[in-house]
């Protein structure tokens, strides 16, 4: 092992060796540099007076020019002329956008102005955030559902039993942003009169009322009367396969389907100086939940599901060709006006939650498409 030719081999795995373990990157400003660098602290600690020191010399020699082609490969791929540059093509797409509008007409399941029923109370809810599970455009008004374009369908399972729309899997989309994109070339040329969209899930805020009275040590009794905000976790999807989920701050665990009109609920706030935040869930009654469609008549939908439909604005028709060279943003307008109802018991239109009055709808009051 004293052979000159097995001291270089011994110094090339060392040499090697080094630079492994300094992650040595070739770069167009440095690289050179780096590998001088690199050899002087060799040469500092004494290797370069070591006999086969031609040999380390050799390996500089050759890692230098190494270096520099590599520069020089760098400089000229970023030196190409102008007009010979390609630049990649984005394909448009038909984008949909959300919008919540409290001020939007307020319609039952066909599509008619719908006033709040006797004992009934409700209000615009704030909404944070929304899901969608389906969405379709329908040619006309005799097209039915799934004959039209379907242009999405949110993932779904059966691990819950019966199939179900797979809460984990959803995308949420707050006021103004997209929630779903679709390249033009993938769709059916043709005119497309009404769009449907069927919800699955809404995050919004809503106020509830705390009227009683308290015993406040040593003070005695303390009457309340006060508004509370809270947040409603609403699934108005047919049906969702959920493990848990986050309706605030607070994660309520199901691990099994809830129908249409499952709710989780989370406040908070401070009771005669005294802190509190607490959550819990319930069901809105079986086929209680508004879906907006007004070509009920001529093309139903199934019962229990929240495939809301809506003609675009004024009439128009959303054209295709296939051919379209800019993207189509289609915003979808969902009406809030007093989404959130409640049968109000006492009649004094506040949500009395701690009363029993018990939610009934959450279902959006109409939608109207328009690009």
């Amino acid at each position: 092992m004293t052979h000159p030719g097995t001291e270089c081999l011994n110094t090339q795995y060392r040499f090697k060796h080094f630079f492994s373990k300094k992650s040595l990157i070739f770069n167009q400003t440095n690289s050179t540099n780096m590998i001088r660098s690199n050899i002087i602290r060799y040469r500092v600690s004494g290797i370069m007076n070591h006999p086969i020191r031609d040999c380390l010399n050799t390996q500089y020699s050759l890692l230098n020019t190494l270096s520099i082609f590599l520069v020089a490969i760098v400089l000229l791929s970023s030196c190409k002329k102008g007009d010979s540059t390609t630049v990649p093509t984005v394909a448009p797409n038909l984008i949909f956008k959300f919008k919540f509008d409290s001020t939007q007409a307020r319609l039952n399941n066909i599509g008619a102005t719908a006033a709040m029923p006797a004992g009934h109370a409700g209000q615009n809810p704030l909404m944070n955030k929304m899901s969608a599970h389906y969405i379709e455009l329908a040619q006309t008004a005799l097209t039915q559902i799934g004959n039209g374009d379907v242009v999405y369908r949110a993932p779904e399972t059966t691990v819950g039993g019966a199939t179900a729309i797979n809460f984990a899997q959803s995308y949420f989309a707050a006021n103004g942003d997209i929630f779903y994109s679709v390249p033009i070339s993938s769709l059916t040329p043709g005119d497309y009169q009404y769009l449907r969209v069927s919800l699955a899930y809404q995050n919004f805020d809503v106020k509830w009322h705390l009227d009683t009275t308290i015993t406040v040590p040593p003070g005695g009794p303390v009457a309340i009367s006060q508004d509370f905000p809270g947040t409603v976790a609403s699934f108005v999807g047919f049906n969702t396969y959920l493990t848990s989920y986050l309706i605030k701050t607070q994660s309520i665990t199901v691990n099994a389907n809830r129908t249409q009109g499952y709710w989780g609920f989370e406040t908070g706030g401070s009771i005669a100086g005294f802190p509190f935040s607490t959550s819990n869930s319930g069901q809105a009654p079986a086929n209680a939940t508004t879906v907006v469609n007004p070509i009920a008549s001529t093309s139903p939908i199934p019962a229990g599901s929240c495939l809301v439909t809506g003609a675009f604005a004024g009439g128009a028709k959303l054209h295709i060709t296939g051919t379209e060279t800019n993207d189509i943003v289609v915003t979808v307008s969902l009406s809030t006006n007093k989404s959130f109802e409640w049968i109000d018991t006492n009649g004094n239109g506040k949500w009395d939650a701690t009363k029993g009055e018990q939610i009934v709808d959450m279902g959006l009051r109409g939608m109207i498409p328009s690009f």
